[in-house]
């Protein structure tokens, strides 16, 4: 894979950064409290927030506050706050099988950050270093995975829940833009037969309802045949099956980790690629950053620039 197009220092210098956790939110009716970890660059006021969703792999703390790294340290170092949760889902939390909601507690994932956005007088209260420094009007959310069905939720995609057959809105207005990393498509006939059978609850996916902004990140080779028998192609369904605007970034060569995202040197990453991760942090920078604060150019040169490359290592469309 070539280099990325552009210098790393196009994007300023990073910063030094604060990472604390765990910072514990009481959580009345979950299975236990909401314990996250909070990432922010040492200086600066008026941080706009990303709260960062985990996946679902197979090493035990990767699908916790302490994964993806990669991202959020990344973004913290260049201006944001990121808030990761730890979802019931986690296999740090060992939560009994029969723990209603179990195994991908796919409403309680959407709510743990209706909570978060809800509790940050808790989560300054409890690092003084943050406090008074969020800028609470620019929200984002971004998942990898599992963690891109929960952002889907939030961003106003819509499901019914196999319970009770009730239609599922968790669409979070506070929530300005969003991310989703090799995230779940639709649902029906494009699931593999365990997965309709054992997770329900993603059958019913729609994606007609998700009109808030976001970007769709998809690798060309993420064919997820555990989820799905459509291929890759199924992770572009959160672009073409919802309402504008929307942006794909394909990456090229890309699997299911999209180069590590979940952590570093992690022995699940099948794809395994420092630059691509580096590429990806920079897009998903640039692109939240116009989308938070409109007239900012960031996403439209960091999109000439992949373009411009002689070698590119992905694409990207809009509508």
């Amino acid at each position: 894979m070539s280099e990325s197009p552009y210098p790393a220092d196009a994007f300023g210098s990073p910063a030094p950064v604060l990472s604390v956790s765990p910072v514990v939110l009481p959580a009345p009716g979950r299975a236990v409290d909401l314990h996250l970890r909070v990432s922010v660059p040492v200086t600066g006021s008026e941080l706009p927030v990303i709260l960062l969703s985990h996946g679902q792999g197979y090493s035990n703390h990767l699908s916790s506050l302490d994964g993806y790294a990669p991202l959020a340290n990344f973004w913290a170092a260049h201006g944001f706050a990121v808030l990761q949760p730890t979802h019931l889902s986690s296999t740090t939390l060992s939560l009994a099988p029969d723990t209603p909601g179990a195994p991908m507690y796919w409403r309680s994932r959407a709510e743990d950050m209706t909570r978060i956005l809800d509790g940050l007088d808790v989560i300054e209260a409890a690092v003084p270093q943050l406090r008074g420094r969020l800028d609470r009007d620019r929200v984002a959310v971004a998942g990898h995975s599992m963690g891109g069905h929960t952002a889907s939720l939030l961003l106003g995609a819509r499901l019914t829940d196999p319970e009770d057959g009730t239609r599922v809105d968790l669409a979070e207005p506070r929530i300005k833009a969003g991310v989703l990393l090799a995230a779940p498509g639709r649902g029906g006939d494009a699931l593999n037969e365990s997965v309709a059978q054992g997770l329900p609850f993603l059958l019913t996916t729609d994606f007609t309802g998700m009109a808030t902004p976001a970007l769709v990140v998809a690798g060309d080779q993420d064919t997820s045949a555990h989820l799905t028998v459509r291929g890759a192609d199924w992770h572009a369904d959160p672009y073409l099956l919802a309402p504008g605007p929307k942006s794909l970034l394909t990456l090229f060569g890309a699997g299911h980790g999209l180069g590590g995202v979940s952590g570093y040197d992690v022995a699940e990453t099948t794809d395994e690629n420092p630059e691509r991760v580096a590429l990806l942090q920079r897009l998903t920078w640039a692109y939240l950053r116009s989308e938070l604060y409109p007239g900012d150019a960031a996403w439209q040169a960091a999109c000439d620039a992949l373009a411009a490359g002689p070698d590119p290592s992905g694409r990207i469309e809009s509508k």
